[in-house]
């Protein structure tokens, strides 16, 4: 990777922030704005230039996450400028030499609330939290109470969540009370990113998404959650003739509703075809697993399924169908994360819905945010799950494609 020749105003704002009289920075703001790869390199810029012989931590949600999204673009910066390091990965640190001096850097993943216990007893230098939205504030606070060396920095990096977020009310909202420089970035202030790839990512997302990575605010999820649908437009006959796959995506329900979708594949698009939906209350009679199989047989005739995505909390259903012999897969079940990859897949036309589909294109017109909470109000979301299924199982065969860019936001 060659050196960045050209910075933003922002970005070397970042690159120099430290020399002021504050304890803290923070970046926040749309994606492929600029801020994690300049401040990854003012990071370790800093913690050579000022100290030696000190530790300091680097922390992402993962430590995976840390090593695809941060390190690469950071350390071949710092190569450029004469650095030299060994990592050392079965302790996760990495030991920088620059300028005649030595540091240490710890990498943590802060996945959940235990996460904190890896970082409690650590003596640091400085510490950057890479995506500090997606963290627990348990593990936030654990890492900044570690920095007690003289001169010791916090670095904040991340994108928009919703307003009442505690990053958000903590820290953005009292930035001037914890002595942090705040800056906010938008896509013009990477001037490394062309114009094309900036309308790719204004494609890629709508709604909430949209307000949030691309117009970098910090906006509360409300209204129907893919807004862009347009049932008259984006619905289409069941494409004639042979498929190229077919696959199969279910929520089960015993007194909800069970809602199952067949896909098929074509030219590299999936259209859900068929369906089967049954609301036990409505019907007035509940199902058995059994029978529940034989809607799965009946759904997919002679057709041959490579693989069945379902509900992962349905254990004793996956476990009836792979006795019936068809090839099981549990879902990923993550449900913000899951909407975002739906909404991209379905506005880059990965993923179609077909007119048959009665119930999905009843539920995606009513499929609507919770008020007030980072979550789809649970109703009318059947097939709306297993739609969401079926996105997030796509998702890990086409990360070099729209999907990618949901995985990083930074």
């Amino acid at each position: 990777m060659s050196r960045i020749r050209k910075f933003s105003p922002k970005q070397l704002q970042v690159m120099k922030w430290w020399k002021q009289d504050r304890d803290a920075i923070i970046c926040d703001g749309a994606v492929r704005s600029g801020k994690t790869l300049c401040m990854g390199v003012a990071f370790l810029l800093w913690a050579m230039i000022c100290f030696h012989d000190q530790q300091f931590a680097l922390c992402g949600k993962t430590i995976g996450a840390l090593r695809r999204n941060l390190l690469p673009g950071a350390l071949a910066e710092l190569r450029q400028l004469g650095a030299t390091w060994e990592e050392r990965r079965s302790e996760n640190s990495i030991t920088m030499h620059f300028g005649g001096r030595t540091n240490r850097f710890l990498l943590f993943g802060g996945r959940d609330e235990g996460s904190a216990a890896l970082i409690q007893g650590v003596t640091l230098a400085g510490l950057l939290l890479d995506e500090v939205a997606l963290m627990p504030r348990s593990f936030v606070e654990q890492a900044c109470a570690r920095c007690s060396v003289t001169g010791s920095k916090l670095w904040f990096n991340c994108n928009p969540e919703g307003p009442e977020h505690w990053f958000y009310r903590e820290w953005i909202g009292k930035a001037e009370e914890r002595k942090a420089l705040y800056l906010h970035f938008t896509m013009d202030d990477n001037p490394s990113l062309a114009p094309y790839i900036r309308q790719r990512y204004e494609r890629l997302y709508t709604g909430i998404f949209y307000r949030r990575f691309v117009l970098g605010e910090w906006a509360a999820a409300e209204g129907l959650i893919y807004d862009f649908f347009d049932r008259e437009k984006d619905a289409v006959p069941a494409p004639k003739g042979e498929m190229e796959a077919w696959r199969v995506s279910i929520d089960y329900g015993t007194v909800n509703p069970t809602s199952m979708g067949l896909w098929g594949r074509r030219n590299g698009v999936w259209y859900r075809v068929e369906e089967y939906y049954y609301d036990s209350r409505r019907e007035g009679q509940q199902k058995t697993d059994a029978e529940y199989v034989e809607a799965l047989r009946a759904l997919c005739g002679d057709r041959r399924v490579e693989r069945v995505i379902v509900d992962p909390s349905a254990a004793s259903f996956q476990a009836a169908l792979r006795q019936a012999g068809f090839p099981v897969r549990a879902a990923d079940n993550r449900v913000l994360d899951g909407i975002r990859v739906t909404a991209g897949l379905l506005r880059n036309g990965q993923i179609v819905l077909c007119e048959s589909c009665g119930d999905c294109l009843r539920e995606i017109a009513l499929y609507c945010w919770e008020s007030g909470k980072e979550a789809p109000r649970k109703e009318n979301d059947h097939a709306m799950d297993e739609m969401r299924y079926f996105a997030m199982d796509l998702q890990g065969e086409t990360r070099r494609f729209a999907a990618t860019f949901v995985e990083r936001r930074a």
